[in-house]
């Protein structure tokens, strides 16, 4: 942008004169003086002050911005490296992990090419770890499979050569909460069919726990029985009318 004169009685009043023309406030405007100004004598001989102004080029705001957002960016990081969350033991339980279980998902989750945020903390003799970051439904697979093997390879990893077992639970996002509530919605509609029908009613194979919450959701009906058929990983619950 081209330098443009601005006239005013005073220096300042120049400065007013650019601002207002080129809509702008004063910390935004480069300038140079002319002519200072007098006032002269009893207003004869006086002159009035001139400045060149213009307004400061966009360019030069935009490299405050990219320089301000280089030491946001920089800031952000050493403040996300400052609140990274370390593996909490608890001090109080008798028995320690083998191995850390973050250290040993970050590896995975490194090689998975994934960014995955670890919240891991024990709590006597069980280790929960919550997992956090972007599509997650990668990590929990078809009907939680992925996630159970995240989970069953932490437990081998933790409990290698430990005199105590420790228990490993893996989450993300309510997953477990929410497939155990479907899985008692599904086992009491399941056991209102085997009362209508009187007929018995396999379910899918399903893992340990699953098939725990399946009997644990009917075990005070007095209605239906349920037990499992089966070997791993085929293994299933089964629902029958009692006689």
């Amino acid at each position: 942008m081209e330098f443009v004169e601005y006239k005013g009685k005073t220096v300042d009043d120049a400065i007013t004169e650019a601002c207002q023309a080129l809509t702008i406030t004063s910390d935004k405007l480069e300038y140079e003086i002319v002519e200072k100004g007098s006032s002269g004598i009893l207003g004869f001989g006086s002159k009035l002050a001139v400045i060149k102004a213009r307004k400061i080029e966009e360019k030069t705001d935009k490299k405050k911005k990219k320089e301000e957002s280089k030491v946001e960016k920089k800031k952000d990081k050493v403040e996300e490296k400052s609140s990274k969350k370390e593996f909490v033991l608890d001090k109080n339980s008798t028995v320690e992990p083998a191995q850390d279980p973050k250290e040993f998902l970050e590896k995975v989750f490194n090689a998975m090419n994934m960014q995955v945020n670890i919240d891991a903390k024990q709590e006597g003799n069980e280790i929960n770890i919550e997992l956090s970051g972007d599509d997650m439904g990668v990590l929990i697979g078809k009907r939680g499979q992925t996630l159970d093997s995240l989970q069953y390879l932490t437990s081998l990893v933790v409990n290698k050569g430990t005199s105590e077992y420790i228990r490993v639970k893996v989450d993300t996002e309510d997953y477990r909460k929410r497939r155990k509530e479907t899985l008692e919605n599904l086992a009491k509609n399941l056991a209102y069919k085997v009362k209508r029908t009187k007929k018995p009613v396999s379910l899918e194979p399903m893992n340990p726990y699953e098939r725990r919450v399946i009997h644990s959701a009917l075990q005070n009906d007095k209605y239906v029985s349920t037990h499992s058929e089966g070997e791993e990983p085929y293994r299933k619950v089964v629902i029958t009318l009692n006689k």
